[in-house]
């Protein structure tokens, strides 16, 4: 039996479709003006992103470095009509001069007892604070609420003139207390933790005084470890103004036995600032006081942003 042979193919006629031809490239997209890399999202970037943060940067970091470089020149490095940024021949010998021309390790340890004392009272007040006006019901806590938004808005200057009155009529002046007392108050540690304390839910609370926890219980226990990133905020803000505080210690203290750091960088001032040796001794002295302060922001850093924006987010 023959096999049939193979047809011929047949011609394509004039009305049908052509075939695609799969050998055709693909069409070429239009770049879109306003991509990631495009001109003007680049130009906007730059002048609205990283300009102003180097400029800020700049700010803020330059005069620093400024005076740690100062720290190690020599008197007529610093004291010149031609501009010497880094010192031929760097020294310590402003460092030694500073350590004493005046007490600066009383003065340190003196800064060390009022931070720590007074920041520890300030973040356990304003944790109990907050947590008062957060989960317990007692007449009148609305309006303590807004006289803390009040006392946020009130400049700490204008409370001098009493505390010191207060203060001198019980005999603190020169004193550890009398320095750490008026300042016991924190109206921004009290208001952050409060907005952080409403958003843990009650539920939590409410099943741990089924338990028979009682409020201190819950406080210590379940709240204090809930919010951790903002008690370290609160932590690392109250520790820098104590360290940085100078007018009331200032005014408080009149020996140099009971003077912080930056009063006593006042009184290097007086000894040394006067003469052709002293800017290089005061740019030391200054040095030894935000050292301390830079130590505990570095530690503590990581918890600002999330502490400062954990409260405001509710849901």
């Amino acid at each position: 039996m023959s096999t049939p042979a193979p047809m011929a193919p047949t011609a394509q006629s004039a009305d049908s479709p052509a075939a695609p031809r799969t050998d055709s490239p693909e069409p070429v997209r239009p770049r879109r003006a306003n991509g990631p890399f495009s001109r003007q999202n680049l130009v906007a970037t730059i002048t609205t992103g990283y300009v102003p943060l180097l400029v800020s940067t700049a700010v803020v970091v330059l005069p620093l470095l400024w005076m740690v470089i100062s720290s190690f020149k020599a008197p007529t490095e610093i004291l010149t009509q031609d501009l010497v940024v880094l010192p031929s021949e760097p020294t310590l010998h402003n460092y030694g001069e500073a350590m004493t021309s005046v007490p600066i390790p009383r003065f340190f340890l003196n800064s060390v007892i009022v931070t720590a004392i007074g920041s520890a009272l300030k973040v356990v007040l304003a944790i109990m604070t907050a947590y008062a006006l957060v989960f317990l019901r007692f007449p009148g806590k609305n309006w303590i609420f807004i006289g803390i938004l009040v006392a946020l808005m009130v400049p700490p200057q204008v409370a001098i003139l009493p505390n010191y009155v207060l203060i001198a009529g019980w005999g603190g002046v020169n004193t550890y207390w009398g320095i750490i007392l008026p300042g016991l108050g924190t109206a921004f540690g009290t208001f952050l933790l409060r907005q952080y304390f409403l958003t843990i839910p009650p539920s939590i609370l409410e099943a741990a005084s089924l338990d028979g926890a009682s409020h201190w219980r819950r406080l210590w226990r379940i709240v204090a470890p809930i919010s951790l990133p903002s008690l370290a905020t609160v932590a690392l803000v109250t520790i820098v103004g104590e360290w940085n505080d100078y007018i009331w210690p200032l005014i408080i203290t009149t020996s140099s036995n009971m003077m912080t750091l930056p009063v006593g960088l006042t009184a290097l001032q007086n000894s040394e600032g006067n003469t052709g040796s002293g800017w290089g001794i005061l740019m030391a002295g200054t040095v030894l006081v935000i050292v301390p302060v830079l130590v505990i922001f570095a530690a503590l850093q990581r918890y600002i942003v999330s502490g400062l924006t954990q409260g405001s987010v509710t849901g």
